[in-house]
């Protein structure tokens, strides 16, 4: 059976680790007769988190690094007036407080968490401090001290609560005076920003405090969540459903990144990862093709273009 390439998108539940997703899709493969497949996913969910989970297989796992730099779009809910240790449900409440945001409060400090921002990552990250992840330290009862980090909050808006449970649609949690007890929002966010630590800022700068009670990702890079498959839809496939009604082609994470029509010496010079020169071609990161077959990624700079990944793929131009 040919090994497949390409992208599986999942629709990560609640409760499933980001390693165990990766693990769940290697057992079905191997249970529909595809062996031992290369896998990596493009950016982890916590388990609290839902949705978008880009699995790489085979040749797609040499851009996984790549979706880890792309832009991220998350759906989340603040519950206002208890901060945990872990920012959401998981945590254990370190501070209270009685106050609770209007609607009007809300849109005037939104403009302070739209742009470049400073953000302090959670203790309850995978972040490495001398060595070990924040979250063994953590929950070793240490002290976790991280330093700020630049990011880039592309928008973010507020919009309906959404039940943890059931994902449908109901009204931002207003009481009869009009104060806010929980809110939800949407966030289109740069690599590296924690939602967990944008709803603790956002919180405290309405003059409270708040955590994450419901997270969701709806898109990861170029992949949203109309092209992701459900857990049960994986297991289908263990049974024998056809992958490939599933199955995303490689250059599905090349979305973006122009493409490099080649000839065939052109072809065989790449494959071979020998320099290409002479092209009339803009300076950056693009992927080449002969056909409709990805090739590799190139670096073009001066009208030469040499290679930063190779794709083996079959039938690729020898």
């Amino acid at each position: 059976m040919t090994q497949p390439n390409g992208w599986l998108i999942l629709d990560k539940p609640v409760g499933l680790g980001s390693t165990q997703a990766v693990g769940a899709v290697k057992r079905n493969l191997r249970e529909a007769g595809y062996g031992k497949v290369k896998t990596g996913h493009g950016g982890t969910l916590d388990p609290l988190a839902s949705g978008v989970l880009p699995i790489a297989l085979g040749e797609a796992t040499k851009l996984a690094g790549r979706m880890l730099d792309g832009d991220k779009v998350y759906e989340f809910t603040v519950h206002f007036g208890a901060e945990t240790d872990t920012l959401d449900l998981e945590g254990t409440v370190v501070a209270q407080s009685d106050i609770r945001p209007t609607l009007a409060a809300v849109d005037a400090v939104m403009a302070r968490f739209t742009g470049a921002i400073e953000q302090v990552p959670p203790a309850f990250s995978a972040l490495m401090v001398e060595g070990r992840r924040a979250y063994d330290l953590a929950r070793a009862g240490e002290e976790v001290a991280l330093p700020a980090r630049a990011v880039t909050i592309h928008s973010l808006t507020a919009g309906v609560e959404r039940s943890r449970d059931t994902g449908a649609g109901t009204s931002t949690s207003l009481d009869t005076s009009g104060y806010l007890s929980c809110l939800s929002l949407t966030a289109h966010v740069s690599k590296g920003t924690y939602i967990r630590s944008l709803a603790r800022d956002f919180a405290r700068a309405l003059g409270t405090v708040g955590h994450v009670t419901y997270l969701r990702r709806i898109r990861a890079g170029p992949f949203g969540l109309d092209a992701a498959i459900s857990l049960d839809m994986l297991e289908e496939i263990g049974k024998g459903a056809r992958l490939e009604n599933s199955l995303l082609p490689l250059e599905a994470g090349l979305d973006g990144i122009p493409a490099l029509d080649l000839g065939p010496e052109q072809a065989r010079a790449v494959h071979q990862g020998r320099v290409l020169t002479g092209l009339a071609f803009q300076d950056g990161v693009c992927w080449a093709r002969y056909g409709d077959r990805p090739l590799a990624l190139l670096q073009v700079a001066g009208g030469n273009a040499t290679v930063l990944r190779g794709f083996n793929l079959p039938d690729t131009a020898e």
